[in-house]
């Protein structure tokens, strides 16, 4: 099996090569777990993700023979870009298979490291299984994203350089996939540090190896935010590891998963995909697990689509209470309109849409329903609008 020395031995072969990214402690987010927070920026990465971790050091160690011939992985984004990249350095041939519905950032990224770029399938097993026909056929050296020593040996050192930064962790909480990082990170830092405690986070679409190690047969296959850990088949080595090294698996839900990301950009400043808030994402749910330990968060990768970023702020803040979607009835007479944008106004809150609605309503034929978002301070201000256009004769609730 695998041990510290792999991974000390790569972490030699990636100096110079990668970023060793800060690991910091967030002394907001500490106050709001109650637990001592340090948060490890691998979503700073040149390619913005650990993944190329393990792919500089798979690709460092192949003979010149394999080189010639070219590598080729499948991937649903971020170990795509990471063994493009390494391998457009190292001037290996690279060909990714993606499944179809890849977000079109991560696709124009990776052929931006100069890789060839097939679409093919609607899942990772489905990309998987073409890539092996294709590395079979083409002679072609296969990257796994996550069951190969020489990749889990690489995304370990994200454990050792935590470990260097900060010898007092007691934890270290990981988001979990396939399962590379994790089995990595569990082999060094248990090596280092025996009494460390290692976690894995799954999201509850995804909770593969959840069931693999605790022999729970929780449904998957959903669609998730967090696309990076939607693996539907847990590695056979990194399972092995796992098993014996990680203490414990929680699941997360996507609300948990969003709530994470909102907080991160708003607090930290900084912008991880639904993998990389995981870690946070389960401090979140269950702080009384975590409550006084210092605990290590891997912001694991930092790449998504643009308008989903977008979507999530949004519902971040209705989750916050800083939009608020409101119906108001009142005569349908001029001016009426103008009396309900005046009062939001004079309540100080922002309207963001109207919609004037008469056909569609169960109200009498001389009334009309006007639909309002606002943007608001939060919570209690929602209390206050409603109650100013109460207080101006119109009747209002919230939807929700």
């Amino acid at each position: 099996m695998l041990g510290l020395t792999d991974v000390e031995n790569a972490a030699q072969r990636l100096c110079g090569h990668l970023l060793n990214t800060p690991c910091v402690e967030s002394r907001t987010l500490s106050q709001l777990t109650g637990a001592q927070v340090y948060l490890k920026f691998e979503n700073l990465q040149y390619t913005a993700s650990f993944k190329e971790r393990g792919a500089c050091n798979k690709l460092a160690q192949l003979l010149a023979s394999e080189r010639q011939r070219g590598v080729i992985a499948m991937s649903a984004g971020n170990h795509a870009q990471g063994v493009a990249y390494h391998a457009q350095r190292l001037g290996i041939r690279a060909v990714i298979v993606m499944p179809r519905l890849t977000p079109g950032v991560k696709i124009e990224r990776t052929r931006g490291f100069g890789a060839e770029v097939l679409l093919h399938g609607d899942t990772l097993d489905e990309a998987r299984a073409h890539a092996l026909q294709l590395a079979e056929r083409e002679g072609l050296v296969f990257v796994h994203p996550y069951d190969d020593e020489a990749i889990i040996a690489g995304q370990g050192t994200v454990g050792l350089e935590m470990l260097q930064a900060e010898p007092g962790l007691d934890v270290l909480v990981v988001a979990v996939g396939g399962g590379g990082l994790i089995a990595g990170m569990a082999t060094a830092a248990k090596a280092l540090k025996p009494g460390i405690e290692v976690i894995g986070v799954q999201t509850s679409r995804y909770p593969s190896m959840v069931n693999a190690i605790k022999g729970t047969h929780h449904p998957q296959g959903s669609s998730t935010i967090a696309d990076g850990i939607a693996v539907g088949t847990p590695g056979v080595i990194t399972q092995a590891i796992i098993a014996e090294k990680v203490d414990d698996l929680l699941l997360v839900d996507e609300g948990d998963i969003e709530q994470a990301m909102v907080m991160l950009l708003e607090i930290e400043k900084t912008l991880v995909e639904g993998a990389g808030a995981a870690g946070l994402a389960a401090l979140l749910k269950y702080p009384a697990r975590f409550a006084g330990l210092k605990v290590g968060l891997v912001l694991c990768g930092g790449n998504i689509d643009p308008l989903l970023l977008a979507a999530i702020i949004e519902r971040g803040m209705v989750r916050a209470g800083r939009l608020a979607r409101l119906r108001v009835s009142a005569r349908d007479i001029p001016g009426s309109l103008a009396k309900i944008t005046a009062t939001v106004a004079d309540a100080g809150a922002n309207i963001e849409e109207v919609h004037h609605q008469r056909a569609f309503t169960l109200l009498a034929a001389q009334n009309v329903e006007v639909e309002l978002v606002v943007q608001t301070r939060g919570r209690p201000h929602i209390a206050q609008v409603l109650q100013a256009l109460r207080s101006a004769g119109l009747q209002a609730e919230e939807q929700h």
